[in-house]
């Protein structure tokens, strides 16, 4: 009689309990996208950055800009991935 209660007290305990996740197939392919965009966009813009013709101080506003969307856009995207590997 006991041991039929410690199961069922187990089974509910497990059905219960939330289990850990990885990230859906179509989470893992959204975040290969985000990867093979982010890429692009960096290769675009170490494009431009060479072919600046401007003043120093004007390439280098250009090159602080791109740097800085493409930090913005890697945080975006991995905050993204880890909110999918959360739920």
């Amino acid at each position: 009689m006991k041991l039929i209660h410690i199961v069922s007290i187990l089974a509910l305990a497990m059905l219960f309990s939330s289990a850990h996740a990885d990230e859906t197939v179509s989470e893992k392919a959204q975040s290969t996208v985000n990867d093979i965009k982010r890429d692009a966009n960096k290769a675009t813009h170490r494009v431009e950055e060479s072919a600046c013709t401007g003043s120093d101080a004007e390439c280098a506003k250009q090159k602080i800009g791109n740097r800085a969307e493409e930090a913005k856009d890697a945080v975006k995207d991995k905050s993204s991935e880890i909110k999918n590997k959360m739920d």
